[in-house]
């Protein structure tokens, strides 16, 4: 994996360029080969949190993760936690659909000490989070931008899905974690 490591309202140091390339380097085990993509990490330091993200393109996921700490090695210790649960959780839905379909893997099955073959284990947590506990089925009626941020603070959501009047495709906008709005349209 190729390291993009960049600073936002900061100036990345040869130390944090090194620590971030060990963890990260750590999640190459869980791989058959390592990726040949380009893992983009931005760093950027506001009002005192010391933020990292960062994203890795697979080939059929993107893996990302963004974690805000007092300091900047303890973000970068727990997005690399997170992106190793993440990487476990896709193994293991990957896994079981292998054994259904037998297709190739790209992730590596882990052995375990005794030599005896990989077995691929599914916890209590990775069940719960593929769970589906409601299905909610709703008119859209079509709507402007304005109008859908309106709606979805009427209803005290955090995300609100509508049909656009301006493109004429369904849209999510959403309220990001500095108070802002988002939009996320459809590509054609």
């Amino acid at each position: 994996m190729q390291y993009n490591i960049r600073g936002q309202r900061m100036e990345v140091t040869d130390a944090l360029r090194d620590y971030v390339g060990k963890k990260l380097s750590r999640l190459e085990r869980y791989f058959e080969a390592p990726p040949q993509s380009d893992v983009q990490v931005t760093m950027a330091v506001t009002k005192g949190q010391h933020a990292v993200e960062v994203t890795i393109p697979l080939p059929g996921v993107t893996l990302r993760a963004e974690e805000k700490r007092d300091d900047m090695y303890a973000s970068i210790d727990c997005v690399v936690d997170k992106l190793e649960r993440q990487i476990r959780k896709h193994k293991t839905k990957l896994n079981r659909k292998l054994r259904h379909e037998g297709t190739a893997r790209l992730f590596k099955e882990e052995a375990s000490a005794t030599g005896s073959p990989p077995v691929s284990t599914l916890t209590h947590e990775d069940e719960d989070e593929l769970e589906l506990v409601r299905t909610k089925r709703f008119s859209m009626k079509p709507m402007d931008v304005e109008e859908a941020i309106l709606q979805m603070n009427m209803v005290g959501h955090s995300f609100y899905v509508f049909a656009n009047t301006d493109t004429k495709q369904v849209n999510v906008v959403y309220r990001r974690s500095d108070g802002k709005y988002g939009l996320i349209e459809t590509a054609e």
